[in-house]
């Protein structure tokens, strides 16, 4: 079952998506939240900053994990997902550090770096909310289109669109790394919960095919089709090209 949450615009749908996890952080205080990058979820970790300023949320017991982070730098570089973490939301809350996670992209040995974010989520005893962007050819994560479904945390080497849709936040496209540390679909579908988001009109063609063309690994996130509770929350934009009438569909 598919439930779609529309909004107007991106600050409504930050709004949804916040509520959504901030539910989760209420209902479980103790809960493990899988948590994204890029420029869509910012306004939702915007929200959530403010409910914990009002003293609505209580960070202290929640553990997280990151997607992804790009090979070759490390949390001290303003480029590094471990710094957007920091500067966006950790930073802003009553968490504790030590029980942020996101996979070390200056490790020795990446592929045992791999195999101990693996280990990692197992021990923590899972994701119970994952929250998704998407990219324009249907990457979640930095999973890119491939030939199969099955991985985990994995080294990837990122496609030209992704280079480019990413070189915004460097000073030039020359500086975007290549190659990223990924939690694989076989990580993301184990959530209990996953919460995708989407903004825009350059997303509607990847939301479109993700929720209601084929179930392939030429797009990635067309597997959250097959989550036993997947939420989308996306703003008309977004959503354009979507059949919201379909079966299976929740609207709200």
């Amino acid at each position: 079952m598919i439930r779609i949450y529309r909004a107007a615009n991106y600050q409504e749908l930050s709004r949804k998506a916040a509520n959504i996890i901030s539910a989760q952080v209420i209902m479980k205080p103790n809960c493990v939240l899988g948590l994204a990058t890029g420029s869509s979820p910012i306004g939702t970790y915007r929200q959530l900053i403010e409910w914990y300023e009002k003293g609505d949320l209580d960070f202290r017991e929640v553990k997280t994990v990151n997607l992804d982070e790009y090979v070759g730098l490390d949390g001290s570089s303003s480029e590094s997902y471990r710094y957007f973490m920091n500067h966006n939301l950790f930073d802003h809350v009553n968490i504790d550090k030590m029980n942020t996670n996101v996979p070390n992209g200056k490790a020795a040995d990446m592929e045992a770096e791999c195999r101990r974010y693996n280990e990692l989520i197992r021990s923590l005893g899972g994701i119970d909310l994952q929250l998704l962007g998407i990219g324009r050819n249907g990457h979640i994560g930095f999973n890119e289109p491939e030939e199969a479904f099955e991985k985990e945390t994995h080294l990837v080497h990122l496609t030209e669109s992704t280079i480019e849709a990413n070189s915004r936040l460097f000073d030039s496209i020359e500086e975007v790394p290549r190659m990223a540390v990924t939690m694989g679909i076989k990580s993301i579908m184990q959530a209990r919960k996953i919460l995708l988001i989407a903004s825009g009109e350059d997303k509607a063609d990847a939301v479109q095919k993700a929720l209601f063309g084929p179930v392939t690994p030429r797009v990635p996130a067309s597997i959250l089709q097959i989550h036993h509770d997947l939420t989308v929350v996306a703003d008309d934009a977004a959503l354009a090209g979507c059949d919201l009438g379909s079966k299976g569909m929740i609207v709200c």
